[in-house]
């Protein structure tokens, strides 16, 4: 069963837990026989089974702050007394003294998240970085910018544009997107310099096609130290930055901070000028990007 149908079936049965299993069932177009089969199957736990559990989580949470009378009644349970023995068989300890942790153990891994929602595993073998999706995302993001640029006239690309309020993103007040565009590519190439600690010797082709051809030895490079420096565990240690006048010392994780954080703000304000010439880069947003890319 594909991770997107699991969740659809998820949410029918948290949404619809006050009714009946063939209501349940007959909601997502199946008999009563083969809904139960296919859930319990891809959850490891039958359909009444992980409602229950769900419910009792959401109970266990609510009871910080709620009576235990309302967390039955929320749950489902027609009197109290059947909600505190199904609680104490879960939890172990009367719903009136329990303060521990509300989620029960599980082997689908599926819980319930406060205040109502779920918190649903991804179908992944591997568990993501969050260094390796920034990187992946900034390098993709700033290719789209380089691509929609490039169905705008010379014109246009090369037009001042008064950034409000001002910013020290940019060299200039009214940098141009050509300027823009430059300036992602030209941070990760001096600071890919820096890191491995060479010469750094600007390039000032800044056509669209060489944009692209900088982009990918700059981004590929930046993306390749970075990766070296995570993987040592070097965020903490400090190198000398030879393309300063005067030299200056950084940390690794202060200097790929720098980029991925001042790389972000010019995206967006970069996007915001593209948007108003009519060109709309979609997913320019990580949440929006990532689970599709992942």
């Amino acid at each position: 069963m594909g991770s997107d149908r699991l969740r659809e079936f998820i949410e029918l049965l948290v949404e619809r837990a006050d009714r009946g299993g063939e209501e349940v069932a007959a909601r997502a177009y199946l008999s009563r026989f083969h809904f139960d089969r296919l859930v319990g199957a891809a959850l490891r736990e039958t359909p009444g089974a992980f409602r229950r559990r769900l419910l009792l989580e959401r109970a266990a949470w609510q009871l910080r702050n709620a009576s235990v009378t309302d967390a039955a009644h929320d749950a489902g349970y027609s009197s109290l007394e059947a909600f505190s023995r199904a609680f104490g068989r879960a939890y172990g300890e009367a719903p009136s003294r329990y303060r521990g942790d509300f989620r029960l153990p599980a082997q689908n891994g599926v819980h319930f998240h406060p205040p109502g929602g779920l918190r649903v595993p991804a179908e992944r073998s591997d568990t993501m970085d969050l260094t390796d999706r920034m990187l992946d995302h900034d390098l993709w993001l700033t290719r789209q910018l380089i691509d929609a640029a490039a169905g705008l006239p010379e014109a246009q690309i090369d037009e001042p544009n008064p950034v409000a309020p001002p910013t020290a993103a940019f060299h200039e007040d009214a940098p141009s997107i050509r300027s823009m565009l430059n300036r992602l590519v030209f941070t990760k190439e001096m600071w890919a310099a820096a890191i491995e600690g060479r010469t750094f010797v600007e390039n000032e082709d800044t056509s669209i096609d060489s944009l692209r051809r900088r982009l990918d030895e700059s981004g590929s490079e930046f993306r390749r130290l970075v990766v070296e420096v995570r993987d040592r565990g070097d965020w903490d240690t400090a190198f000398v930055d030879a393309t300063c006048d005067p030299p200056e010392s950084f940390s690794y994780g202060g200097a790929v901070a720098h980029v991925l954080t001042w790389n972000a703000h010019r995206r967006q304000i970069l996007a915001g000028t593209l948007r108003e010439r009519g060109l709309v880069v979609e997913d320019a947003d990580p949440i929006r990007w990532e689970p599709r890319e992942a």
